[in-house]
């Protein structure tokens, strides 16, 4: 068994603020001495990069649809061991995942399979005794989910906060452990659903401070840290991890401003099975590491840096002349992208790519996509052999044109959450596999250790 102080900042809904009170938080524990280790629940890539530079440690997804009971419980372990605390902050509302008659994928799902306290964050503006009745809903709804406090935010006054907190006491409910003024925190900067990601023009120490100082003023932190000493212990489970080949095999993996969408834990995965990661950026870097292997091409956004990228010459014909090779080159929606032909922007122009792949994208004014996806591969791939099951997401604002993609080109057969029929997807041509879908495989330590295989199979 393992002690783990924890607590999770959930919400009644997207925009009441767990956000800026989860990066808050973790900014003042941090200066008052402690390791805090933080979690995201749901797919998201950009909120685990303002908390992973808020701790100063990688921040992790915990995605009960895309990774299981048993994987989440272990990967959860295994990340605090080494920790003061662990902050795991929501998605959406409490209750709100994949599935609108479950709580799967749920913020519920997840504190409930690691019995985690969760702080209920509500924006109170222009309620009082109302606000019971809504905190009285949350806590009847699944019962087995501990709400062990409420955060109240978009408060008046203090006279409001106190109303708020004897309605709340009227109604024997989990205790106010915070009122947080009026627009009193700073506002974030956002792009479609969520942040832009955090960087050193974004996250600012300033910043930091400004929200830490601002929880430390509104929040009940010497309570907060009660809540979470106080959860039950768990078992541990740290995740196996296959013992590291001695031939350690190179693979590329694009990281800057234009890519940087990853699970830092498939990124440990392909370590955990002998691969030696290399950054490299496709937006300043004339040439790749050299003596790669493999590459990996994640997500990010290509589109707002298309002429910078077109730019660089010498890198869009290092990547036509490694996929040449015959080497393993895999990407995810911006990569598949960057690999494409090229890039139409909004305002029509068009900015050419590496051409590896037989089409063009085109940004849309609309979302194209978002949503949970189920693989299977109709064939092998780098990632595995046929019938091989994965789970991911998909969300992007661009779409493929000018398509002439052959059906044995496609190599997954996807089902959409929601949607009744099966789809063919990607693009696969020898050791090339590219979609617009990101996978998450590290709950499937198989498809990691294939694709390292792959690479080092190859002379």
């Amino acid at each position: 068994m393992v002690a783990c102080p924890r607590f999770m900042i959930a919400g009644t809904g997207s925009g009441v603020g767990k956000t800026s009170l989860t990066l808050g938080l973790v900014a003042a524990l941090k200066r008052r001495g402690l390791a805090v280790q933080t979690f995201k629940v749901g797919p998201d890539f950009l909120d685990p990069t303002w908390l992973a530079m808020a701790s100063g440690r990688p921040c992790y997804n915990l995605d009960g649809w895309m990774c299981g009971e048993a994987y989440v419980r272990r990967l959860f372990s295994e990340k605090c061991r080494d920790a003061d605390i662990a902050i795991i902050e929501g998605v959406m509302g409490l209750f709100d995942g994949a599935d609108p008659a479950t709580s799967e994928g749920s913020s519920a799902e997840i504190a409930r399979w690691l019995a985690t306290p969760v702080l209920l964050t509500v924006n109170a503006h222009g309620v009082a005794r109302t606000l019971a009745a809504t905190v009285a809903g949350f806590c009847s709804f699944e019962p087995d989910v501990q709400i062990a406090g409420i955060i109240a935010n978009q408060t008046g006054s203090d006279r409001h906060a106190e109303w708020l907190t004897a309605a709340l006491q009227a109604a024997d409910l989990p205790p106010l452990a915070g009122a947080v003024p009026r627009n009193s925190l700073p506002r974030l900067p956002s792009r479609h659903l969520g942040l832009v990601t955090a960087g050193g023009e974004t996250c600012t120490p300033q910043l930091l401070l400004e929200l830490a100082d601002q929880v430390e003023r509104s929040l009940q932190l010497d309570t907060l840290l009660g809540l979470a000493a106080a959860a039950p212990e768990m078992q541990r489970a740290p995740i196996v991890r296959p013992d590291r080949s001695p031939s350690s095999v190179r693979i590329g993996v694009a990281e800057d401003a234009a890519f940087h969408f990853y699970y830092p834990d498939n990124l440990e995965a392909l370590e955990a099975h002998g691969a030696e990661l290399m950054r490299f950026s496709p937006l300043t870097d004339s040439a790749l590491p050299p003596d790669l292997d493999g590459i990996y091409l994640g997500g990010g956004y290509p589109e707002a840096h298309a002429a910078q990228l077109a730019a660089n010459v010498q890198m869009l014909a290092a990547l036509r002349s490694f996929t040449a090779s015959g080497r393993p080159l895999y990407a995810e929606c911006g990569g598949l992208m960057y690999l494409s032909s090229g890039i139409e922007l909004l305002d029509g122009s068009r900015h050419a790519m590496a051409g590896i792949l037989p089409f063009w994208t085109r940004m849309l004014p609309k979302r194209k996509a978002l949503g949970y996806v189920e693989v299977t591969q109709a064939q092998a791939t780098l990632l595995g052999a046929a019938g091989q099951t994965l789970r991911g997401h998909e969300f992007h604002y661009s779409e493929l044109i000018e398509e002439p993609v052959a059906t044995e080109a496609r190599p997954y057969l996807v089902r959409k959450r929601r949607v009744a029929q099966t789809i063919q997807d990607g693009y696969q041509q020898g050791n090339l596999l590219a979609s617009y879908l990101h996978l998450q495989f590290a709950a499937h330590p198989e498809c990691a250790a294939a694709f390292v295989q792959t690479c080092r199979r190859l002379p």
